[in-house]
């Protein structure tokens, strides 16, 4: 299901402005719930400081030192900043998953599992492409 503006969003766009304001990919997997190819995004081997932030709204949903190498080919982080992430439900392809989405603008961002690292224990699969890096100062 894809989030529509007026859904309680905070941060809400018509489907034509999101076009306007994603590239392709991004539109694809932040508004139509896609994932991208595995070890495709540099957003993967990104290790500066510094916070990654939602590509379609801009709001923080991680900072670097939660972020640690899983061997997906996905960037994977073991606790997102509080209250940036929100949950549902995902029952797609066959599996019963957690579908993670920005908490601002609803994005689909990727899944939590919970075999992450301590001291969480989990694992945010994100797509890089969901997402912007901004070095740390």
């Amino acid at each position: 299901m894809q989030p529509q503006a007026g859904q309680g969003f905070p941060f809400t766009l018509t489907d034509s402005e999101w076009r306007t304001r994603l590239t392709p990919e991004q539109y694809a997997v932040l508004r139509g719930h896609a994932t991208e190819r595995p070890g495709s995004c540099a957003l993967n081997h990104e290790k500066r400081p510094g916070r990654f932030s939602c590509a379609g709204c801009g709001q923080v949903l991680f900072v670097s030192n939660t972020k640690f190498e899983s061997g997906t080919g996905w960037p994977s982080f073991n606790d997102p900043v509080e209250g940036a992430l929100a949950t549902t439900v995902d029952r797609s392809h066959g599996m019963l998953r957690t579908e993670v989405h920005c908490s601002r603008c609803g994005g689909h961002l990727g899944h939590v599992f919970e075999d992450g690292p301590p001291p969480t224990y989990l694992r945010y699969c994100i797509n890089g492409v969901a997402m912007n890096f901004t070095p740390a100062e």
